[in-house]
């Protein structure tokens, strides 16, 4: 009796043994062959979509639909994520085994929808550092009430339930000639007229009587404003490795960090080689070919956790419209920090961080390169006349998701 109580326990041991065995080596994407009678191992593959439900195809052959875990053996695979009324996805990927490789896809509209959001014209917008507040003027027209004339502010952000706020005029009168930019934290606007220059508040209004001409300390305030920008900079630059610092610093015209602080956007004024290896390799990394070698007017992104390095741009390109006198192409990110937007001529884009899948999301005329994304990631804001001759362009929303 002693005996198989003994021999029921040492069986109850391997049975739980061999089930753990099983477990581990199931989380770990092992799947048994029957082929060989042996584990053998696979990657894991996440894959989810905005919006879900995308169909999911592998080397050409539908597997799934978004959200899924797809169990894969290691090697190289093209994946599409195809969804009606969005543009497709594509991207080789790496599989390795023992590896969770994710593919968060955002997927956008291939049909432009446009909406008018002003009507009496507007000029030279300007954004606000953060990208949450755009600037722009209402000429005087014969056709503009005057009580419509002057310098407006919009939030490219949603009220609850997907309300947006309207315009809202901050100074009255004619500005025909006027320029403007935000403060560092976008609650104040420099505003430069042929009178004078004024500093007034970006969210409220200020009637023309209240302007105080501020043109004797105006120097002193631009020089406030630097000062705020390096403190904000140099706390984003002590997240890089030094030598990537260091390159960023003698070598490129003007850099930009994703919303996140994870990536970094910068256009190279001169040649450099970025060391391999700056940081150690995350299990999972993106595969994409990247370029470490960096060249004169090419613009690149950093990827700070992965340590990888893409080309985007391959022209010289503005960050904003302050610095675009020669209306170069503009580049700007989406505040999920995965996308960039390129306003060209006759056309704007947005494409992954890495510079693959660049999806036309307008095509036609307007203004170049005045398109905006707005906080939500959910539309862009372009200034167009439509192609009409003579008449005053306006700003549109375009829904991209």
């Amino acid at each position: 009796m002693a005996k198989l109580r003994v021999l029921l326990f040492l069986l109850t041991i391997l049975v739980v043994g061999l089930i753990g065995l099983f477990a581990s080596y199931y989380a770990r994407g092992y799947r048994f062959s029957t082929k060989t009678f042996s584990f053998l191992p696979n990657g894991i593959l996440v894959v989810k979509s905005e919006p879900d439900g995308a169909s999911v195809y592998v080397n050409g052959g539908l597997k799934t639909a978004t959200n899924t875990t797809i169990f894969m053996s290691p090697g190289t695979y093209d994946l599409e994520i195809k969804k009606d009324g969005f543009f497709s996805w594509k991207k080789r990927i790496q599989i390795d085994k023992e590896v969770v490789t994710q593919a968060n896809v955002s997927l956008f509209k291939n049909i432009a929808s446009l909406s008018p959001i002003t009507f009496e014209g507007a000029l030279n917008p300007v954004v606000s550092p953060g990208g949450t507040k755009i600037a722009f003027t209402v000429p005087t027209s014969v056709d503009t009430p005057t009580d419509k004339v002057g310098l407006y502010t919009i939030d490219t952000f949603n009220l609850p339930l997907g309300f947006s706020k309207d315009p809202r005029r901050i100074v009255e009168g004619d500005l025909t000639g006027a320029s403007y930019i935000f403060s560092p934290d976008s609650r104040q606007i420099l505003l430069t007229t042929s009178k004078g220059i004024f500093l007034i508040d970006s969210a409220s209004f200020t009637s023309q009587s209240q302007l105080v001409n501020v043109a004797g300390r105006v120097a002193v305030i631009l020089k406030d404003w630097e000062a705020q920008k390096k403190v904000i900079n140099d706390a984003q630059l002590k997240n890089l490795p030094l030598p990537l610092s260091g390159i960023l610093e003698r070598k490129t015209s003007k850099i930009i960090f994703s919303p996140d602080d994870n990536m970094v956007l910068y256009t190279a004024s001169g040649s450099a080689d970025i060391d391999k290896n700056l940081i150690s390799q995350l299990p999972g990394a993106s595969t994409q070919k990247e370029e470490r070698s960096i060249r004169d007017g090419h613009t690149y992104v950093y990827d700070i956790k992965e340590d990888r390095n893409f080309l985007v741009f391959d022209q010289k390109v503005a960050f904003d419209n302050n610095d675009n006198k020669d209306a170069l192409p503009a580049i700007r990110w989406l505040t999920t920090s995965k996308h960039l937007l390129l306003a060209m001529e006759g056309k704007v884009i947005i494409m992954d961080y890495d510079g693959t899948n660049r999806q036309e999301v307008y095509k036609g005329a307007y203004i170049s390169p005045f398109a905006f994304p707005f906080a939500n990631a959910t539309k862009l804001l372009i200034l167009t006349n439509l192609g009409g001759e003579g008449t005053a362009p306006n700003l549109y929303t375009l829904t991209t998701k």
